[in-house]
């Protein structure tokens, strides 16, 4: 059974490499460094991967840095 948070597979949107990289606004490669050191959850397709639409907004979300006033 799916914890609640999570969505069943036929509902979860993926993103490729390049379109992940296009939100975050940065290289394929940064993206690829994200995946191979599991900052970013992905699949493998084939040679290609896949990132979950919400993991990346997630991922986003956590490194949000913000600013303290002093």
């Amino acid at each position: 059974m799916a914890a609640d948070n999570e969505r069943p597979l036929n509902e979860v949107r993926f993103l490729t490499v390049a379109e992940v990289a296009s939100v975050m606004r940065v290289s394929k490669m940064t993206v690829y460094r994200l995946v191979h050191s599991g900052h970013l959850p992905a699949i493998r397709v084939g040679r290609s991967f896949r990132v979950p639409e919400q993991a990346v907004h997630a991922y986003l979300r956590e490194s949000f840095v913000g600013v303290e006033s002093a």
